[in-house]
């Protein structure tokens, strides 16, 4: 049976980081994540965890890491984003 990999949980802050890291707007990480606008303005509405369908995570997130962010855990020190070299995709 194939192990699954749990989407990492990313906050609604760390997308609106990571897009004004990238100077990108809610239409460009719709166009770039291939997710309505719309649904990128009602997610990022809410407060807390980045929620939805798992499918639309998966591509906002995997729009923003191929862009070159990377998101940085809850590890004592805060949550984070950053922009690197690495482009990691989730499934």
């Amino acid at each position: 049976m194939e192990k699954r990999l749990s989407i990492p949980k990313v906050s609604i802050r760390q997308i609106k980081a990571g897009r004004a890291l990238l100077g990108w707007s809610q239409d460009d990480l719709a166009n770039k994540s291939n997710v309505s606008l719309p649904t990128i303005k009602r997610l990022e509405a809410a407060e807390d965890i980045l929620g939805g369908r798992e499918d639309t995570i998966n591509k906002i997130l995997n729009a923003m890491a191929e862009a070159g962010l990377s998101f940085i855990e809850e590890n004592g020190g805060g949550a984070g984003v950053r922009i690197t070299k690495r482009k990691k995709r989730f499934r």
